[in-house]
């Protein structure tokens, strides 16, 4: 598949680093699942053609659900690719920004033409150019008066970013 977010050769790009090995975990996860299926079914003398298939299927499901979207932004614009479809937002044109608490955590970014895009903040706080991209182009949106709910949110991840780099910076100097 060809990567478009960098579609211009003069404008920055930033991308999520960490996908390629997130998804070869989630392929590891799901091989997994299904050898250690296969191997209790032969244990027990169970192993049939059609339980194989379930379980061929089982751990696709697993590996499906476990794929990370792949999370890319330009200085104006986030994209995250999902398996199925690509959402995107202006990031110049931010009107909402909101964390959802739950089981998962996701940060909602919509935009004044009607994009929504839903990503794990975890992926900002692990990638800084990712999220400097996407916090200069809030700041136009702050300036542009479109940005009326989301300032503390982003206050609140720009916190995690700047805490994880620090933490980073110490590591690596050795100071920690």
């Amino acid at each position: 598949m060809p990567d478009t977010f960098c579609a211009m050769p003069d404008t920055f790009c930033a991308r999520d680093e960490r996908w390629a090995g997130e998804a070869r975990s989630a392929v590891l996860y799901a091989a997994v699942l299904f050898v250690l299926l296969l191997g209790i079914d032969a244990l027990t003398g169970q192993l049939a053609p059609w339980r194989v298939v379930l379980w061929a299927w089982l751990g696709a499901a697993l590996g499906l659900v476990l794929l990370p979207a792949r999370v890319g932004a330009t200085a104006d614009r986030l994209t995250a690719r999902g398996l199925w479809r690509e959402r995107s937002v202006r990031t110049d044109r931010l009107v909402a920004v909101r964390c959802v608490d739950g089981v998962a955590h996701r940060l909602v970014l919509r935009d004044d033409l009607g994009g929504r895009v839903e990503i794990d903040p975890a992926v900002l706080v692990a990638n800084p150019p990712l999220w400097r991209l996407l916090d200069e182009a809030a700041r136009v949106s702050v300036e542009r008066g479109l940005l009326l709910c989301g300032g503390a949110a982003l206050r609140r991840l720009a916190r995690q970013v700047d805490g994880e780099l620090a933490r980073t910076v110490f590591q690596v100097s050795g100071l920690r």
